[in-house]
């Protein structure tokens, strides 16, 4: 079981949502972080500030999320990557967890793209990702669609709503994996921060 962040253990998600779905998403992982004992900030990256760029430089974790259209991230999310590239070169962000989430219409919708264009976005910046950490639900037989990571996702948190439905049509069993998301980011940064912590006095 993991151990909650402490409380000076800052998060960060850096999310952007073109219908509010995703919005949703970013919530319940900022809602799971918090839970864990984080101060949690939650970022919209296509009206980003100076003062949100200071937050994601000085945070210990940084959760992306973003919608899937088309095969891949938004181009709101793009634009947000494309104009971290300074802090890629001056390695603002090196070392500092990160984990990923997003949302599209179709049950695979392929997700996973996106997924994994996160992780090498944060791999581009020596950042350090964490994986869901959940098996899969909902495959077998006596499973649930209420199952938690019901889409079946390792890289990051998966979640489906429909093209046609409003925020409140996101799925109870996707928000309460991207909580799970935020917990398990929140835990991984104490972690990770109290070891630097204790090596740093050994």
């Amino acid at each position: 079981m993991s151990q909650p962040a402490s409380p000076e253990t800052r998060v960060v998600v850096a999310y952007h949502s073109g219908y509010g779905h995703t919005a949703v998403l970013a919530e319940a992982v900022g809602r799971g972080a918090g839970k864990a004992a984080a101060q949690v900030d939650l970022v919209a990256v296509d009206t980003i500030t100076d003062e949100q760029w200071s937050l994601l430089d000085t945070a210990d974790a940084v959760i992306f999320g973003t919608p899937t259209y088309m095969g891949g991230a938004s181009a709101g999310f793009h634009a947000f990557a494309e104009a971290s590239s300074g802090r890629y070169l001056r390695g603002t962000w090196a070392d500092k967890i990160a984990a990923g989430f997003t949302n599209s219409a179709s049950k695979s919708g392929d997700k996973l793209n996106t997924l994994n264009f996160l992780a090498a976005f944060a791999a581009q910046h020596h950042m350090i990702w964490v994986g869901l950490g959940l098996a899969p639900g909902w495959n077998a037989l006596q499973a649930s669609e209420s199952d938690l990571n019901r889409l079946g996702f390792w890289v990051g948190a998966g979640a489906q709503t429909p093209q046609d439905g409003g925020v409140e049509t996101v799925h109870e069993a996707d928000i309460a994996t991207a909580e799970h998301l935020g917990a398990r980011v929140a835990a991984q940064a104490a972690a990770l921060a109290a070891g630097r912590a204790a090596l740093a006095t050994a």
